[in-house]
């Protein structure tokens, strides 16, 4: 099999970077036609003034010339695949894909208006703004021959939003670069195998977003303030400036934030923790995603507390042992499973071991090799 990996795609964010791996060791020869402008913007949402909007605005759509030229002269593939962020990306690559009949298959990962109207809401959903990025998405999502997401509950919701056939979109995990977070031992540092700890170390890392639920977790440390329990936040984001007024009313001084950790350490900072948290949001977007923490945290083999939802079904339908699923924005839950976590023995093994075969780029990739296989014969 043969695909042209085709646009603007965010090679910061490790969802391109699994699937272009795995389709790799899956035997796929994938090409690359790539124009990088998401250079230096780690977080699309915090882009602020005019200034910096023009300059990222102007330097995506003047990569379109060329790539759209590339695009008619390369040589003809299986498919073309577009990668997130791909809402313009599809618009300039469907009628050339049609008219060279190649059929165009679109990662979409996360539908940016339930991003930034339902879930975030950055802009008023009976706005302008927010009518025209649905109905942009809306119509990319009509020009794909193959749509996926990261979870079947995603692309669930994706179909009830934009009005499409049910099981029209597909999914594909986003998993993990196991190379980076590589499988610990059941104990952090300093701590007696088989034993409690004195203190125990809940660390969550992400951006400060309202499906991440940060005042839920802040709220949580309040109520275990008397507790031998340390807590560590990184990150930063729309929710910064809300968690700051929360911490300023009432200092927790086992509370500790940093505003930023560099993606090749964050494996450090996850062996260094008892207990690793995911999300706690309440919105059904919250609902249908499996973010990259809680792959990267399976991954390391270390124990794990996030919000139950059909989603996080998907991949711990099994129960499995060091995880614990509590209700969305629920502090008093999200305590009551960190303490009852600190009373138990710390196990002296990594975690999640027979799961960390399913959520490498090797398994990503098959997902995607299979869905394609499945797929495309019908479409081409």
């Amino acid at each position: 099999m043969r695909i042209l990996l085709w646009g603007t795609y965010d090679t910061g964010k490790p969802r391109v970077r699994v699937l272009l791996a795995g389709l790799e060791r899956s035997g796929v020869r994938v090409d690359q036609c790539h124009a990088d402008v998401w250079q230096d913007v780690p977080d699309k949402s915090q882009v602020h003034g005019w200034r910096q909007r023009m300059t990222v605005a102007v330097r995506w759509l003047a990569s379109y010339p060329a790539l759209a030229w590339r695009l008619a002269r390369a040589p003809r593939p299986d498919a073309i695949l577009i990668g997130f962020p791909g809402i313009l990306d599809m618009l300039v690559a469907a009628p050339i894909a049609r008219l060279r009949r190649i059929p165009l298959v679109w990662d979409m990962f996360m539908s940016l208006y339930d991003t930034v109207v339902e879930d975030r809401q950055l802009v008023r959903r009976t706005g302008l703004t927010a009518r025209c990025l649905f109905q942009l998405e809306g119509l990319a999502l009509r020009r794909a021959d193959i749509v996926f997401l990261d979870t079947r509950a995603h692309a669930r919701r994706v179909e009830e939003l934009f009005g499409l056939a049910r099981g029209q979109a597909e999914a594909v995990w986003v998993g993990v670069e196991t190379e980076h977070f590589p499988m610990m031992a059941g104990v952090g540092p300093g701590a007696d195998p088989g034993g409690v700890p004195a203190r125990l170390r809940v660390l969550f890392y992400g951006q400060f977003i309202p499906l991440h639920g940060i005042e839920t977790i802040v709220q949580a440390a309040r109520m275990t303030r008397d507790d031998q329990i340390d807590w560590h936040l990184i990150g930063t984001g729309q929710e910064a400036r809300r968690i700051e007024a929360m911490l300023a009313v009432q200092p927790l001084p086992r509370l500790h934030w940093d505003r930023w950790v560099d993606y090749p350490q964050l494996h450090r900072h996850i062996a260094a923790a008892d207990l690793c948290l995911g999300i706690f949001g309440e919105s059904q977007k919250a609902a249908s995603v499996i973010p990259n923490k809680v792959f990267q945290i399976l991954a390391m083999g270390r124990p794990l507390v996030t919000r139950d939802s059909p989603a996080a079904r998907e991949l711990l339908r099994d129960n499995p042992p060091c995880v614990r699923l509590v209700p969305p924005a629920d502090a008093y839950a999200l305590a009551a499973a960190v303490c009852a976590f600190a009373r138990e023995a710390r196990p002296s093994t990594p975690c999640h071991g027979p799961l960390r075969d399913r959520i490498g780029a090797e398994a990503i990739g098959r997902q995607c090799v299979e869905l394609l296989q499945r797929r495309l014969p019908q479409e081409a």
